[in-house]
């Protein structure tokens, strides 16, 4: 039974940036995701609402994640025929999912960014040792160029992320162009995912002792 204590600790940024450095960054926190997260959690919620909710949580959790993304300096002009100083994505992003739940947020991708590419990695633990392989991988061709946008809504343990993030980077991959996009995750699996591969970014909604592992099959309707 999944028992939410209201006394454990609460993370914010600087307790974050003491034990994590750099590589984990959490949302912002407000009231409004704070209601989400306990619409996830709580187990009256119905499978319509609960994936309505989810989508509003992921689309915030990757919208932040692209603004970790490296921009350049552009210049465009405007209707009025003004010049205007901004800003663009560099070339070469991609999204990774790591299935199943990890294709929960796909679509939030897409709607952020038009024809995006996305891979895939199915990764399965060993029923007898728990261990976690991969036995499933597909990307872009060109991945080795690219930034890659990892997504994986629950990290328990951090075994399954560790796995994925060693596929990506025998494909030629660099740990620093990989962000994971992530909602809830446990103290634990950060450690030790930022043990394996400390220049990789993470970006969570939620430091919390008990993940909703229940996550992908309220999502799919497979509960």
């Amino acid at each position: 039974m999944e028992i939410i204590d209201q006394d454990i600790r609460q993370w914010d940024a600087d307790d974050v940036k003491e034990q994590f450095g750099d590589s984990l960054t959490l949302l912002p926190s407000n009231d409004n995701i704070k209601e989400l997260q306990t619409i996830l959690r709580d187990k009256n919620t119905s499978r319509s609402d609960f994936k309505f909710y989810a989508d509003r949580l992921i689309r915030l959790v990757i919208e932040e994640s692209l603004n970790k993304l490296p921009y350049t300096e552009c210049e465009v002009v405007t209707p009025t025929g003004a010049i205007y100083k901004g800003l663009k994505y560099g070339a070469g992003n991609c999204g990774v999912s790591i299935v199943r739940s990890g294709e929960a947020m796909e679509q939030g991708l897409r709607d952020c960014c038009r024809s995006i590419r996305i891979g895939k990695i199915l990764v399965e633990s060993d029923t007898d040792t728990h261990e976690a392989h991969v036995v499933y991988a597909k990307f872009p061709e060109d991945i080795a160029r690219r930034q890659v946008l990892l997504m994986y809504p629950i990290m328990s343990t951090g075994n399954t992320v560790k796995q994925a993030v060693n596929v990506l980077k025998q494909h030629g991959v660099k740990e620093e162009r990989i962000i994971l996009s992530n909602l809830f995750c446990t103290p634990a699996a950060v450690q030790a995912v930022v043990d394996h591969v400390p220049k990789m970014k993470i970006l969570t909604s939620e430091l919390h002792p008990v993940a909703p592992n229940h996550f992908g099959q309220k999502y799919f309707g497979t509960d």
